[in-house]
């Protein structure tokens, strides 16, 4: 029997779902206002690829490519949204099956929506997501050792630090280090109740 995953997860506060082109007038808002506080912690724009914040059409693009992704089971992204409003993203990436079974998590949030406790909220949704309908066996989330607000979020949540991997990937044109955090299913289900009662 064919599972069929949801499309849309739901917090306390907020609801996650799938960004479409209709999303883009504000997404770019959001984004061209938090240009500042978001583009340090990001790769640099491919030489030559079109501005998904100032094309429309690169940004639709974006969304088809991420449904794709969705049909094949390699990445899930989700738009987070505060009383219907877009207030950032967050993203299951690296999907890898076999003996792995594992992904990776990666999240943002609009400078005025910062400090609110949404990304943690989202970050619980996707790990629910993430174990109990993906089945995986492990999250893994990458942050920059300077990024005290996306550490925070990890922290919130109490979730295992498991070291520094060294020029683990290249953001704004420089290799940087990354702090990793990891949950594996079997921490989730014992620590199930405490974050689900928490946090959704």
């Amino acid at each position: 029997m064919i599972r069929t995953l949801p499309a849309e997860l739901d917090g306390r506060r907020i609801r996650l779902r799938p960004l479409v082109s209709d999303d883009f007038a504000e997404w770019q808002e959001v984004r061209r206002r938090c240009n500042d506080w978001l583009t340090r912690w990001e790769p640099a724009p491919s030489p030559g690829a079109p501005d998904v914040v100032e094309d429309p059409r690169a940004f639709a693009a974006r969304c088809g490519a991420r449904e794709r992704e969705r049909q094949l089971g390699t990445a899930y992204g989700f738009g987070i949204f505060v009383d219907g409003r877009f207030a950032g993203e967050i993203n299951v990436s690296s999907v890898q099956r076999g003996a792995m079974q594992s992904c990776t998590v990666g999240y943002w949030v609009d400078e005025a929506q910062a400090g609110h406790g949404y990304v943690p909220e989202a970050l619980v949704a996707v790990l629910r997501f993430a174990f109990e309908e993906l089945r995986l066996h492990r999250v893994e989330i990458g942050i920059i050792p300077r990024n005290r607000a996306s550490r925070r979020v990890v922290e919130k949540l109490g979730i295992r630090e498991e070291g520094v991997a060294q020029r683990f990937l290249q953001i704004n044109g420089v290799w940087e280090d990354h702090i990793r955090y990891g949950m594996t299913v079997e921490e989730w289900a014992e620590r199930f109740d405490e974050l689900v009662k928490e946090w959704l």
